[in-house]
């Protein structure tokens, strides 16, 4: 015998809803109540088909479940729509379920609909199912309602209960994490960090009127991340915005189920940009998005959610601010990453940044205190080492790609500053020459072929013309040159705007190279490989695209002119400088031209490399050359006598190598003013270009704002026109009208006024006629009320006349006589009449009894002929003497009736003499004195109604069917004698 658990558990499982409406911004919430025990589900989303997938269970033992079986205790189901905003929960529907359905087999769920839907238009229902489970760690004590155990990584139904808003962060100091719900269910590690990478267009949130500090203003971006204030790096300029990428990250202990219902309760993140203490703009990224309903992306790699998020300004609708166009909206791009703690976490984000490159890795806050090293950015003016792999952030697209392995290589602060570094192409050794004199350097040693020469080739990317495309280009241009030192990219920023029959001007487009290589390979190089400059068109909404690409024949260079100038330190070099424009040929399809591109490359030789061996640093690659200068030893002393030409003497020598001196420190300084000036140049163009674009989007967003009320001003002006023109019309239209009235009615006043004096002549005539009627009436009067008394006395004359006349009439007995006879003659007709009609009847009666009688016959005869078919012969002989007795029978019956009918007609025969009889003698009378009609009216009525019962009797028994033991034969022969005797009565 098995033996069974006393303690059970009632599990019920609700899986999934369908037919509800969809409310973004509302949770859906089931509760269960069961012997005043209460459980609920986790919030799900509010959409057409949640997806509940929680179990509620209640643990009990077999006896009390028997008792709740009989007072057939119900488990009652509450839905809620819950606003996590406002935490107001609103009622939609229930379901009873009957605790007796409940079995300890799995069974199937079901579809229950709710009741008293909220939802009258659809018809909502939940999937449920009801089971019975063994409880194996049953404990001994009382019924109490509880939750279920954990099922297939589920959220421990005793957090069931427990309201989403409870659920709290909690800074665990001695951890060095922040705790999300209970310590004893939730014990995952994760790590959630948000990075600020860049920003676009922030100088539309400064609004006219708003006047910033005279000093220099600073910008940051401010955030609250779990209950931790941060801020970036500050900047100062907004149309240009340079600053370092940072990221803050904490450490977090919960569990998935958990964290994402406490994502779902705190779904944004604010994120302000900040200028002291005011905030010029804010956007909201949505959390709720980086743990999805039954998503295990998180166990694999990390979840994020990033992208350009728009800036938009406080009180928007208070300031009633016109909207700002896509293409000026201000953006921040921010990406928000959600990882297990030992998944390597990796951004996904293309970070942008203004001066034309892009940081080696962004920086790294711990806000809580966790043991981690912060990264900072190394600060160097060389070439700083190639970061390690780990920390180049990964990108989405080819493009982006190349910007990061330019952020591996090039780290110089301004791109058009020389790149240091050289490779030799054919030997592969890196060669370089710098322009300080001196640098300490350690590391590699690398050998310098003694017939190098130092170069340095720049390029300059000047402009882009002639559009052939129909649609304007967000543009960059892009290419590399590994033969110069570096494989890196380089590429030009921001990104220009070119549109048709336009000319574009490239910013940042100059870049230097100084290298070492010998001659011969310099010239075979540049004539087998050509300079490739790709056009990209860059959209922050979508992924870039490579428009074309740009042949640039680097040995076009080798044969232009040669010009010789002064280096650094007084020797001579040469300079050769060429200039061109050539196609951007299409990179997909037909080679068509897409625009033309114009340059400016500079090739200088700078003669021989003076030093023999360099130093490879391995902190910034810088080179640093040490100058050999070469010593002229001092001739020894000519004896006295000897007599020594002036040129010959050490003091004109002296003097021609003071001279000499001077003249070469002169051409150093006036290179040196130069190249200053250039300094100074650019950076006052570069300041000139700043302040220009400044004042460009300035102007810009004071012709969009100027645009914008123009365009209302002239609604408004053309809907104040519209008014003006349709009050004029009303004006007009009403002016028409009111002449129309008044015209309407002077007419009416006159036809007034003529009605009126025609009434009063109608009146007057009218009361003439009047009066003449009235006269002739009372003459008529006075006549007929002459003619009435006349004719008066005429009626009682007449009158007396007539009744006496009336009374000598009466005292005649022929009148009396003739009156009688004339009320007999009507009663006669009646009679007749009556008579007529019933003998009308009594025929159609008959026809219709005999009908129905021989149909009957018919129906006897057939069951007959059934029945004698199927007996046997000795049968037929007892029928045949049957039928003998029943003809004796007949003719004896047949002789009784008709002695019985000619009695009968005997006593009619009577009864007609003394009618006749006393007829005559009512004739005879001459007194008036007769017999009563209505006694003979009686009597021959009886006579008639006897004489119809004995026919029909005849009549049925002519048939053959009815024989005198029929019911309705006895009844006629009854009824026959009732007739007779109440005759026989009459005549006593």
């Amino acid at each position: 015998m098995v033996f069974k658990s006393d303690q059970l558990l009632i599990v019920v499982s609700i899986l999934e809803g369908r037919h509800f409406p969809k409310r973004p911004k509302h949770m859906l919430v089931v509760e269960a109540k069961f012997d005043g025990e209460q459980l609920a589900t986790d919030p799900v989303d509010h959409s057409d088909q949640p997806e509940f997938a929680t179990e509620l269970a209640w643990e009990i033992d077999r006896k009390v479940l028997h008792q709740h079986r009989l007072q057939r205790t119900p488990i009652k189901l509450q839905c809620f729509a819950l606003d996590p905003l406002s935490s107001a929960k609103e009622t939609i529907g229930y379901i009873v379920l009957d605790l007796r359905t409940a079995q300890e087999t799995k069974q199937a769920p079901k579809w229950y609909q709710l009741l008293s839907n909220k939802y009258t238009k659809f018809k909502s229902e939940i999937q449920i199912s009801i089971t019975l489970e063994t409880d194996t760690k049953a404990q001994v004590d009382s019924f109490k309602a509880k939750g279920a155990p954990p099922r297939d990584g589920k959220v421990p139904a005793s957090l069931c209960g427990v309201d989403p808003k409870d659920i709290v962060a909690v800074l665990n100091e001695e951890g060095g994490y922040h705790q999300i719900g209970p310590a004893e269910y939730c014990t995952d590690p994760f790590i959630l960090s948000v990075t600020i990478a860049f920003a676009t267009q922030l100088e539309q949130l400064i609004p006219c009127t708003m006047k910033l500090p005279e000093r220099q203003p600073e910008f940051f971006f401010y955030y609250s991340l779990l209950g931790n204030d941060v801020t970036n790096e500050p900047f100062s300029d907004l149309i240009n915005p340079n600053f370092e990428p940072e990221r803050a990250s904490v450490r977090i202990r919960s569990s998935v189920e958990v964290l994402r219902v406490y994502l779902a309760v705190h779904s944004k993140l604010q994120i302000h940009l900040c200028c002291g203490d005011q905030s010029l703009g804010s956007t909201e990224i949505p959390l709720n998005g980086l743990l999805k309903k039954g998503s295990t992306e998180i166990n694999q790699h990390p979840v994020t959610v990033e992208g350009a998020f728009t800036l938009d300004p406080p009180n928007r609708a208070k300031q009633k601010l016109a909207p700002v166009p896509l293409e000026l909206a201000p953006t921040v791009g921010v990406s928000v990453a959600l990882q297990r703690e030992g998944i390597d976490s990796q951004s996904l984000i293309e970070l942008k940044t203004q001066n034309g490159h892009e940081p080696e890795h962004s920086k790294k806050r711990v806000l809580t205190p966790i043991k981690e090293k912060t990264l900072t950015e190394p600060k160097s003016p060389s070439v700083s080492p190639i970061p390690p792999q780990n920390q180049t952030p990964p990108t989405k697209d080819d493009a982006t790609e190349s910007e990061v392995e330019s952020l591996q290589y090039d780290k110089e602060p301004k791109q058009n500053a020389k790149g240091i570094g050289s490779i030799s192409a054919p030997l592969a050794q890196p060669v370089a020459a710098s322009g300080a004199s001196e640098m300490v350097t350690s590391g590699q040693r690398i050998a310098v072929p003694a017939t190098s020469h130092h170069f340095c080739f720049s390029i300059d990317l000047r402009s882009i013309h002639g559009l052939e495309i129909s649609f304007p280009v967000n543009c960059i241009l892009r290419y590399s040159y590994p033969f110069f030192g570096s494989a890196a990219p380089i590429m030009t920023n921001p990104p220009v705007e070119v549109r048709k029959n336009m000319e574009v001007f490239l910013p940042q487009s100059y870049c230097a190279f100084d290298f070492a290589t010998m001659p011969h390979q310099l010239q075979d190089t540049f004539l087998r490989i050509p300079l490739l400059v790709e056009l990209w068109h860059k959209d922050k909404m979508s992924k870039d695209l490579l428009l074309g690409i740009a042949r640039v024949q680097l040995s076009n260079i080798l044969s232009a002119e040669k010009t010789r100038f002064l280096g650094a330190n007084g020797e001579h070099c040469w300079r050769q400088t060429y200039s061109e424009s050539v196609p951007v040929m299409a990179a997909q399809g037909l080679n068509n031209r897409i625009v033309d591109l114009s340059y400016t490359m500079t090739l200088e030789d700078y003669g021989l490399v003076k030093m023999r061996e360099i130093f490879v640093s391995d902190s910034s690659q810088g080179l640093s050359a040490v100058q050999q200068k070469p010593s002229s030893p001092l001739p020894a002393s000519c004896p006295s006598e000897i007599q020594v030409e002036p040129r010959e003497t050490l003091e004109y020598k002296a003097a021609l190598e003071l001279e000499m001196w001077k003249e070469m420190q002169e051409d150093i300084f006036e290179s040196q003013l130069k190249q200053k000036e250039l300094a100074h140049m650019q950076a006052l163009a570069e300041e000139w270009k700043k302040r220009d674009r400044e004042r460009e989007s300035l102007v810009k967003k004071k012709v969009a704002e100027y645009s914008i009320l123009e365009g209302k001003l002239q609604k408004a002006l053309s809907e104040l026109e519209n008014r003006e023109q349709q009050l004029a019309s009303a004006e007009m239209e009403l002016q028409r009208e009111r002449k129309e009235l008044q015209s309407e009615r002077e007419r009416n006043l006159q036809e007034l006024q003529d009605s009126i004096r025609r009434a009063k002549d109608d009146c007057v005539h009218q009361v003439g006629l009047e009066r003449l009627k009235l006269k002739q009436l009372e003459e008529d009067k006075h006549r007929l009320q002459q003619q009435l008394n006349d004719a008066e006395k005429k009626y009682k004359i007449l009158e007396k006349e007539f009744h006496q006349f009336k009374d000598q009439q009466s005292n005649k007995p022929e009148i009396r006589l003739q009156s009688e006879i004339n009320l007999l003659t009507l009663e006669k007709v009646e009679l007749e009449r009556k008579l007529e009609s019933a003998t009308k009847s009594k025929l159609h009666y008959k026809q219709q009894w005999g009908r129905a009688l021989k149909e009957l016959a018919r129906l006897k005869q057939r069951e007959q002929e059934s029945q004698m078919a199927r007996l046997k012969k000795q049968q037929e002989e007892l029928e045949q003497m049957r039928l003998r007795y029943l003809a004796a029978e007949e003719k004896e019956t047949v002789k009784t009736e008709q002695q019985e009918l000619l009695d009968i007609r005997n006593e009619l025969n009577r009864l007609r003499q003394q009618e006749q009889k006393q007829y005559q003698d009512c004739r005879e009378i001459a007194s008036g004195k007769v017999g009563s009609p209505q006694g003979s009216a009686l009597e021959e009525g009886l006579d008639d109604y006897l004489t119809r019962l004995i026919e029909e009797r005849d009549t049925l028994m002519r048939t053959g069917v009815y024989n005198h033991e029929d019911q309705i034969i006895s009844e006629l022969d009854r009824q026959i004698r009732e007739v007779l005797a109440k005759n026989i009565a009459s005549n006593q």
